[in-house]
């Protein structure tokens, strides 16, 4: 077998570099994983190196398999025994190697994350700490990210008492997985390097014995994993790391993009070689993926190109809400289908969970079935059931389900001794769970008790219309104090808010008011409603189901056909990464990763409107749209007069026809000089933007959004409007 046969020319190169330190730049669908094999078989098969000589470093388990599986297949060799694995598992592997040396017993067991959270919280119930002050979530997540900047708790600063308190808490945790004979994920890395780092022998001979290291995703290591790698080249290893700077999208998860331009210089890197031609996707869409990520500043510097031909134009559509973008990707969908496409190769893909909701909607009233790729669906969610359960119990006390999911959460110190003597007592007395409560005494009923006051006050508010009480219900009863107090709380309250938003959008589409003052039948039908979404049409394994999922799931992933949703600003990018140049950056290149997954056609959808908090928000465009070039574009334009400038009611026409029409925001006049997006100052009202425009001459009016002062329709005739910036 010629292991070289159809390798292009950049590929050759980076397979059959000699045993010098090498950083391979590899776009997406550049070929990398068969790059890395081919290199670990050329390797072998030319004798310099044996096959136990090999150490390879990748980010999951599957890739791993893979890498294996594709070396099987080109060697004759075993390889079972070869060091290829994930970071976790190579580090597992040298510590069950070296127990002792370690301080470990031989049997060590690892913590998953709930198995460490659970440890986390046996340790604050032992020292008698309150778990309020300090939340086990926001604790492990702090002990979490010392150990993965590689500090034990003697480094780490205690600037203050709350700080010191923290450590103090690290070290006892330490002390208890000591005591246990456990390690967690985080220290299976930090003690696999303090074991090489001061152990000079062991060091040496993994170093005379892993002459060549291989790392996959390069530019997702972390501090701690890059000096891992460097403590193991040592001054005779030859590092070859493969990776995408523009592809970097996990900085929140510890992930460094700085890690390859270190390792460029620190190792003074000879051999910088760039994979460029794409295997994938058509030349408009990389064409488009290369006018995005020119914009950000310092990359290393790349640009794909692919001998497929440039394919379709990129179709862009702008409805007028977020309603009308699901419903037209549910007519292109059911258009594709009927063309032959296969469902399973069209990808849904959205900046944040919460949009799933409209989508998920949409396609469950269309019949066409989908899957959450990475996730769970909206109604499936955590956060989502636990205000579902509130809202449940207001409409039924007894709702026992219900009553078990939240009594407790947020923590009120209800605990679980207290719960087995209040279903004792229902069980007696013949009650629902929330009957008995008045049958319980001592701290544990006095909680109890206070919990029923709480259902109470929420019932209190069930005159209010729907979305109001669920925005009411949200903010009494806890959940969003406790998910902003979360490190990772911001995706779980944009979900809270998206409930709000499906309140509204239900009782505009079917709900029904109460007419006697009670409690409105809105509320029942939307749990129904709730409990149906949630129950039904998630298609099984094996069908031919839509691809829905967020970009970050998306990454590694390919299809067909891609729609990218909500392309707006403060959505996409994120309003959070706006403030930082770095943060933009990396919306960037998550907008690269979108527009890379598609191999023939891809959409690109907006929407001049969007719900949030219950609230109709207008927004701009993203400002990637404006950052691809205009031939690439094709404008589907609603011939009902959806789209810049749009002066309808929010209804959108049923069936809508298109037409494509080449039209840019910049272009799209509102009247005498002035356009929709554009900035503009009025002397009463100060900054705001022209969000719709209708009329023409002396009849002319825009409306302006005008953020604090609201939004304002004004007459051109009479306002004295002036372009601002």
């Amino acid at each position: 077998m010629n292991l070289l046969h159809g390798l292009n020319d950049p590929q050759m190169a980076a397979v059959t570099l000699p045993a010098q330190h090498a950083l391979i730049l590899a776009g997406a669908g550049s070929g990398k994983t068969r790059v890395l094999t081919t290199r670990i078989a050329w390797l072998i098969s030319t004798h310099q190196i044996s096959p136990t000589g090999v150490l390879a470093v990748t980010f999951t388990n599957k890739a791993a398999k893979e890498m294996l599986s594709r070396l099987s297949a080109m060697l004759p060799i075993n390889v079972r025994g070869m060091w290829i694995g994930t970071f976790h598992g190579l580090c597992n592997r040298l510590l069950r190697t070296h127990y002792r040396d370690a301080g470990l017993p031989q049997l060590f067991q690892i913590l998953d994350s709930g198995d460490q959270l659970a440890a986390v919280k046996r340790l604050l119930k032992s020292l008698n700490v309150d778990d309020e002050k300090f939340p086990p979530k926001e604790l492990t997540w702090f002990i979490n990210a010392q150990k993965e900047a590689g500090l034990r708790p003697a480094a780490v600063e205690a600037y203050d008492d709350w700080m010191r308190r923290r450590v103090e808490l690290y070290s006892a945790y330490d002390a208890q997985c000591q005591r246990e004979g456990v390690v967690d994920f985080a220290e299976l890395l930090l003690r696999s390097y303090e074991l090489l780092e001061r152990n000079e022998p062991l060091r040496r001979h993994y170093q005379e014995r892993f002459a060549h290291i291989l790392v996959d995703e390069f530019q997702d290591t972390n501090k701690l994993q890059y000096a891992w790698l460097k403590l193991l080249a040592g001054d005779r290893g030859a590092l070859f790391c493969v990776g995408d700077d523009d592809q970097s999208i996990y900085a929140f998860r510890g992930a460094d993009v700085g890690n390859m331009r270190d390792f460029e210089r620190e190792f003074r890197v000879q051999n910088l070689i760039r994979l460029e031609q794409n295997y994938r996707s058509h030349g408009n869409i990389l064409d488009a993926a290369n006018a995005i990520i020119q914009n950000n500043p310092q990359r290393l510097g790349k640009n794909l190109w692919t001998e497929a031909g440039s394919g379709e134009p990129i179709r862009v559509y702008e409805s007028y809400s977020d309603g009308d973008e699901a419903r037209f990707i549910v007519d292109e969908v059911k258009a594709l289908s009927s063309d032959g496409h296969a469902r399973a190769e069209i990808a849904l893909l959205y900046r944040s969970n919460a949009q799933s909701r409209a989508l998920e909607h949409a396609l469950f009233n269309a019949g066409l079935p989908y899957r959450v790729y990475g996730g769970l669906r909206f109604f499936e969610r955590a956060e989502i059931k636990h205000a579902l359960a509130y809202l449940r119990l207001i409409a039924n006390t007894n709702d026992d389900t219900a009553f078990v999911r939240v009594v407790n959460f947020p923590t009120r110190g209800i605990g679980a001794r207290t719960l087995e003597q209040l279903g004792d007592a229902a069980r007696v007395a013949g009650t629902s769970l929330h009957g008995a409560i008045p049958r319980l005494g001592g701290a544990g009923g006095q909680k109890l008790a206070a919990f029923a006051e709480l259902i109470v006050r929420l019932g209190s508010a069930s005159h209010l219309p729907l979305p109001e009480l669920v925005e009411h219900v949200l903010d009494l009863s806890g959940l969003r104090t406790h998910y902003q107090n979360e490190k990772e709380g911001q995706e779980r309250l944009e979900n809270l808010d998206e409930l709000v938003n499906a309140a509204s959008s239900f009782v505009a589409e079917e709900g029904r008011v109460g007419e006697d003052g009670e409690l409105s039948s809105d509320l029942a039908a939307f749990l129904a409603h709730a409990s149906l979404e949630a129950g039904e049409h998630q298609a099984g394994e094996g069908d031919d189901a839509l691809q829905l999922m967020t970009v970050h799931s998306a990454k590694g992933l390919e299809f067909n056909v891609v729609f990218i949703c909500g392309l707006e600003e403060g959505l996409f990018p994120h309003e959070n990464s706006l403030q930082e140049d770095r943060g933009l950056e990396e919306e960037r290149r998550l907008m690269y990763v979108a527009v890379t997954r598609a191999r023939e056609r891809l959409y690109l959808c907006f929407a001049q409107t969007r719900m949030l908090h219950g609230q109709t928000r207008y927004n701009l465009p993203s400002r990637f749209l404006e950052e691809i070039p205009e031939p690439l574009l094709k404008w589907l334009t609603a011939r009902s007069g959806a789209g810049p400038g749009y002066s309808g009611s929010a209804a959108v026409s049923p069936a809508p026809t298109w037409e494509s029409t080449p039209r840019r925001r910049e272009r799209q006049e509102a009247a005498s000089g002035l356009r929709i997006g554009q900035s503009v100052s009025h002397a009463r009202f100060g900054l705001g933007v022209i969000v719709n425009a209708e009329g023409s001459g002396s009849d002319a009016r825009v409306q302006v959004n005008f953020g604090a002062q609201g939004m304002k329709w004004l007459a051109l005739s009479v306002a004295k409007l002036e372009a601002a910036g």
